[in-house]
């Protein structure tokens, strides 16, 4: 059967959501929903590394794996939610090839990166897990986010840049940087997302994005995105109270 980390290299459609509420419970309850994955945001989200592991331990219980999106490139915090057992991770803000490549070279242990070298930890199984270095590095998910007018002008190196599985847009943080600021049926903005999937479809990459409506998902799939992220955890709560409160409601703020 394919792994979670096969299927997103083939490019296989998966949709997963954000974890921005820090809460083991309510990791369970999206993993409980069926999503393919979840991921953690360190970098916007209200919980911290701390919460991490309950996290990954609630989507573990369903079979449902999860990544984490960490605050910086720096190898000390990539290093600790891959100890942490994350199947992967996903890097905000690299503009070049360069910045990518160096970041990424964290995920490894050597000679292929500099991960520190640390058996005694959760991933490893506290010391029982037999995989050779190599094994591990091959199971770690590396996700670049495509944000700025910068990085998208270096999309296709980024794609081709080795250890990039996936090219996930930002549409907030892109359709700022483009002038079109969440204008997401504006002409750029839809330039932008064709570059990206063409770029990740001519380097056998996967193209993700997040879209706040599940609606969309199917279109993005078609549109060549795989890895579609459903808001999250915090916008679906907020989207079930409105309407459990409103019921009446045409409109919903």
């Amino acid at each position: 059967m394919a792994t979670f980390i096969d299927r997103v290299r083939r490019a296989e459609a998966t949709r997963g959501t954000f974890l921005n509420l820090g809460s083991a419970l309510v990791a369970e309850v999206c993993a409980l929903a069926g999503f393919d994955w979840l991921l953690v945001d360190l970098e916007h989200g209200a919980g911290g590394e701390d919460a991490l592991v309950g996290q990954i331990l609630a989507g573990a219980a369903h079979g449902v794996p999860v990544v984490a999106r960490v605050e910086s490139s720096e190898r000390i915090r990539v290093g600790h939610v891959l100890d942490l057992g994350a199947h992967g991770v996903m890097f905000p803000r690299l503009d070049t090839p360069e910045e990518v490549g160096n970041a990424l070279r964290h995920l490894w242990y050597p000679p292929r990166g500099d991960r520190g070298v640390a058996g005694y930890n959760r991933a490893r199984a506290f010391g029982a897990d037999a995989r050779s270095a190599d094994e591990v590095n091959d199971a770690i998910l590396g996700i670049v986010q495509i944000e700025s007018a910068t990085a998208l002008a270096h999309v296709e190196a980024i794609a081709a840049t080795d250890g990039v599985d996936v090219l996930f847009v930002g549409p907030a943080d892109l359709s700022a940087s483009l002038g079109v600021p969440g204008q997401l049926d504006a002409a750029p903005f839809r330039a932008a997302l064709e570059r990206v999937a063409q770029a990740a479809s001519s380097a056998n990459k996967a193209a993700g994005i997040l879209t706040g409506d599940p609606a969309a998902t199917a279109w993005y799939h078609e549109h060549g995105f795989s890895f579609v992220s459903v808001a999250s955890d915090s916008a679906l709560l907020r989207s079930a109270a409105l309407q459990a409160a409103n019921p009446e409601a045409k409109e919903l703020p």
